[in-house]
């Protein structure tokens, strides 16, 4: 990904991890698809700032990072060469500096990272490409790191809501094969979800690739997402508006809840329901909110025709006196 992690997040090098859960998260609100239905920038915005969130909400991945940039993925095959070259090899640019190795040999780099990678880390890639790092590499050990394999699921509402699990098929790296994975509670459209070591396996010992999870949330026929929280429309009978009453909220829990109507609701009043939202990442969930929809009986009785035309009678003679 173009653009350091941190720009991205808007935040600094020394953020602490709340500073970048909670970055992250107003980002997210602000460009969510769901917010901003066909922007194609917001959807890429989207993606990036999720992107950078699961390297720096890591604190593994995160210090990987800082010490070797965009290149934080190889960070075990440069450990490796390092230490078969008595821990001195050198690459400037990214964390390291040239040091003289037990055998008076040094390796010093401060060019183009894509040249020493030989440019082949493509994006939802593998392993090291055929450069420097490779050549040397190969040299010292003859292992290769798997390649990063990415999959995209499926789940509903309602399985976002409460985590699922998936049976996928993957292929390449060694043959097909068939991987339960687990889908957390709480995850989004379009998340994206690393699983280390769980892609293709390494050649000679290598260490596996990483297999990352695309989620495709899927449309709920009455509930809306918006971030964390969810929105419904509830009917609320004109009686029961005019004078108040009680009406039941369902929930992705599967139950429903008691909302008292106030006398003189109007349409489209929103209530809060605290906590009945979408679960949090960082823990506790996010808020449903139930706008009133008025409804009138259909089919009417002539008891209730009667009474309504009473009703119309009365306020137009107020109208009347009032004008």
């Amino acid at each position: 990904m173009a653009g350091d992690l941190y720009s991205v997040l808007g935040v600094a090098r020394n953020a602490s991890e709340k500073e970048i859960k909670g970055a992250f998260r107003k980002l997210a609100r602000q460009y969510h698809p769901d917010v901003n239905p066909g922007d194609a920038e917001a959807e890429r915005r989207f993606k990036e700032i999720s992107a950078a969130n699961e390297v720096l909400s890591d604190p593994k991945t995160r210090a990987a990072y800082d010490k070797y940039g965009d290149q934080w993925q190889h960070a075990d095959q440069i450990e490796e060469l390092r230490r078969r070259q008595g821990g001195t090899a050198g690459f400037g640019g990214f964390g390291g500096g040239p040091g003289a190795g037990g055998n008076g040999q040094t390796f010093t780099f401060e060019g183009d990272l894509n040249d020493l990678f030989g440019g082949a880390t493509a994006a939802g890639g593998g392993g090291v490409g055929g450069g420097l790092f490779d050549t040397l590499f190969r040299r010292a050990s003859g292992r290769q790191r798997g390649q990063d394999l990415e999959h995209e699921v499926s789940v509903s509402l309602n399985e976002a809501y409460a985590g699922a699990k998936r049976t996928i098929q993957l292929s390449g790296g060694g043959g097909a094969r068939r991987l339960e994975v687990d889908i957390p509670a709480g995850v989004s459209d379009g998340q994206r979800i690393r699983l280390a070591g769980r892609g293709a396996p390494g050649a000679q010992g290598g260490a596996a690739g990483d297999l990352f999870l695309r989620v495709r949330v899927q449309p709920h026929p009455r509930f809306r997402r918006d971030g964390d929280d969810l929105r419904v429309t509830v009917d609320v009978p004109v009686t029961d508006a005019a004078l108040g009453g009680e009406v039941r909220v369902p929930t992705l829990k599967g139950t429903n809840l008691a909302l008292r109507i106030p006398a003189r609701t109007q349409a489209g009043k929103v209530f809060r329901l605290a906590g009945q939202g979408m679960p949090k990442r960082g823990g506790g969930y996010g808020d449903l909110f139930a706008e009133a929809q008025l409804v009138i009986p259909d089919p009417m009785t002539k008891e209730q025709q009667e009474l309504f035309e009473m009703l119309r009678a009365t306020m137009r003679r107020e109208r009347a006196a009032s004008e």
